[in-house]
């Protein structure tokens, strides 16, 4: 990871649904940003990857986790909520897209300081405006808490709100994850969160396994090494425990059969969208009846 860049692994992410935009016309989920926001990274040998033919069915497993997060965010917006944070946002363009119509919408993006500064510069070279709705967060976790980041940046605890927590997990601690799920539960009913969580290795079959590892190896050479792992038991238990409900939770190679239809057959494969464990999870705080 470059200082003041996201991580390698928040750009790979960007790449590959920049590439689903051009090479599958953007079926499984459409983000007319998404390209643009790419810019000189699509030149990058290691990001370029992602246009590869073969690489179909990842496209489609990272634009079908996109999709299923975005679904959940409209249906909170649906719902009355006028508050959503991206956490780790890196080169999400969600806030640059948010529903205008949906009246006192406001989206708030986390990430570091420097990671915010290049995005915004990112976004000036891309011509993309950044509307008012949209508010960037900085928060240095070293630093700075969660809650204090984003009350400096005017959110509201006392109102409901959504967030989206994508590509991140994984790489921080247990504690960290709990920490995060805590402040989310702590807020008022209505509340929730998309995330995603891999399950332990030794819990795999073998071949899933050997999946797992191989992407392990190279998150960890790239700097940025899994640290917390969950079963969907383990994980429903510790969000009951905070006063969140799971609504629902998915593993990638499901998600990617519900969104991706035709390249349902070619994506059953364990490994082949990086399932190896992975899943998408969608839990909230009901509402006090």
């Amino acid at each position: 990871m470059q200082a003041g860049e996201p991580s390698i692994t928040a750009r790979a992410a960007a790449a590959f649904r920049a590439a689903h935009q051009r090479l599958e016309g953007g079926r499984v989920f459409s983000d007319p940003l998404a390209l643009r926001i790419l810019g000189p990274d699509a030149d990058n040998p290691v990001l370029a990857a992602a246009f590869a033919p073969e690489r179909e069915p990842i496209r489609l497993g990272v634009a079908a986790r996109a999709r299923f997060a975005e679904d959940a965010v409209a249906a909170a917006v649906e719902r009355g909520v006028r508050q959503v944070v991206m956490l780790g946002a890196g080169l999400d363009t969600y806030g640059c897209r948010a529903p205008q119509q949906a009246a006192g919408l406001r989206v708030f993006e986390v990430d570091h300081p420097a990671t915010q500064e290049w995005k915004r510069d990112r976004l000036a070279a891309a011509g993309i405006a950044i509307p008012p709705s949209l508010t960037f967060a900085p928060v240095d976790f070293e630093r700075q808490g969660l809650a204090d980041g984003l009350a400096a940046a005017g959110f509201d605890p006392g109102r409901p709100a959504f967030f989206g927590w994508l590509g991140v997990v994984p790489y921080l601690t247990r504690a960290a994850v709990l920490d995060t799920l805590g402040f989310i539960a702590a807020l008022p009913g209505g509340s929730g969160v998309v995330f995603d969580y891999g399950e332990p290795p030794g819990a795999l079959p073998p071949e899933q396994r050997a999946v797992h590892e191989a992407r392990a190896a190279w998150a960890a050479e790239a700097g940025e090494p899994f640290l917390s792992h969950f079963t969907p038991e383990e994980i429903a238990s510790l969000a009951g425990d905070l006063g969140l409900t799971v609504a629902e939770d998915i593993r990638y190679g499901e998600l990617t059969a519900r969104y991706g239809r035709g390249a349902a057959d070619r994506s059953a494969e364990a490994g082949a969208t990086g399932d190896a464990g992975a899943h998408l999870i969608h839990a909230v705080r009901p509402p006090v009846r």
